[in-house]
């Protein structure tokens, strides 16, 4: 397994190549003891492949590679090949399979599995539907399955491990590198709770940005269904919507404001024949997944956060939405004096209901 180990981490290999060349040879410990002369009459590989696969195999001795892999190994790092019975079946399906994974955790092992992607940059109104579908399906069994980046992944991933539910990471960086460093907690929580972080990336490898479009495959390759919450025009979370549909995965998009530029991807995404996420519960029936008692444990939920609020503190809250409003009008709605509408915000905000985005200016989160 230490050749394979040592064989997946050429860079200058595709995955395609990678497969096709251990097909040719018949192994990483015979492409490691190759003959240089064999290697250059392979015509499916490019000169500077030639190159980079002669140079590989001078890099490390047979002893430097095995202390990196149980070095590895001693930190928790799982190393499978895509032979391995634990390679994800459903990934091994999808056109451009990566050759290994790299895992710290698990993998994804649910009947159903879900990718929930969208803005870094979100809205509070994405953030808001992002918390709902994630917590919800996250309870009925669902893997949760993201990139752990800022906004809709971030969010996701969070609310579905406060569902008690497990989700996964696929990273653009080594498994041993947490992306962005602020996910830290995300990052530890999402092992602690039974699920992974993922990456075809062998470890120690920075997080470049020419990373993040390949490993966007393996996130909708794990998923059966990939939610764009909250998407532009162009960006990453369409390229993974694209690839989802190449895999023959199904794609949902929430509809949004025909105003608002972070919902014109979904909106484009649904005008192009995409599913419309309009609640949890529906996607759920689509799926022949039990609501029942999941409906019930909502109402209870919903219940008790009706009951930590006060009277007033219940009125100003209603007065808060999923677009920012500023203090003066949530005062003129309200009719609350400015004075004690600034402490009920101040309490509202320490209790997890609402968020201050920019100075006075407040969203509902929950």
């Amino acid at each position: 397994m230490i050749f394979e180990y040592w064989f997946s981490t050429i860079r200058k290999l595709s995955a395609r190549k990678k497969y096709l060349l251990r097909e040719l040879i018949g192994s990483g410990k015979k492409i490691y003891y190759i003959e240089e002369t064999e290697i250059t009459g392979i015509e499916f590989l490019t000169e500077e492949e030639k190159e980079g696969l002669k140079k590989a195999r001078k890099e490390k001795t047979k002893e430097q590679l095995k202390e990196e892999f149980y070095k590895m190994q001693e930190h928790g790092i799982e190393f499978i090949p895509f032979f391995s019975k634990e390679y994800p079946p459903g990934l091994a399906e999808i056109p451009d399979p990566p050759f290994a994974l790299f895992v710290k955790g698990t993998c994804p092992g649910a009947k159903k599995r879900a990718a929930i992607v969208g803005a870094r940059g979100c809205s509070g109104y994405g953030e808001h539907y992002t918390r709902e579908f994630a917590e919800v399906l996250a309870a009925a069994g669902v893997d949760i399955i993201s990139g752990m980046a800022k906004g809709i992944d971030g969010t996701g991933q969070r609310a579905a491990l406060n569902a008690g539910g497990k989700s996964y990471a696929v990273l653009g960086s080594g498994v041993d590198v947490c992306y962005p460093r602020d996910h830290i907690g995300l990052y530890m929580d999402i092992i602690e709770h039974g699920g992974g972080i993922l990456s075809e990336f062998p470890p120690g490898t920075p997080p470049l940005a020419m990373n993040f479009p390949m490993r966007n495959r393996i996130i909708s390759g794990l998923s059966d269904a990939v939610l764009v919450m909250e998407a532009r025009i162009r960006s990453g979370s369409l390229i993974t919507a694209d690839m989802a549909l190449e895999q023959g995965k199904d794609v949902y998009a929430l509809p949004g404001p025909l105003d608002s530029p972070l919902s014109a991807g979904c909106n484009h995404l649904i005008q192009q024949g995409a599913g419309i996420l309009l609640n949890p519960k529906n996607l759920l029936e689509e799926w022949g997944i039990e609501t029942n008692v999941l409906c019930r444990n909502t109402e209870i939920k919903n219940e008790k956060n009706k009951k930590v609020l006060e009277s007033t503190d219940d009125l100003v809250y209603s007065c808060v939405g999923l677009y920012p409003k500023n203090v003066d009008q949530i005062a003129q709605e309200s009719r609350v004096e400015i004075r004690k509408l600034m402490s009920i915000l101040v309490t509202l905000e320490l209790q997890g209901y609402i968020r201050e985005i920019t100075k006075n200016y407040y969203i509902r989160i929950k």
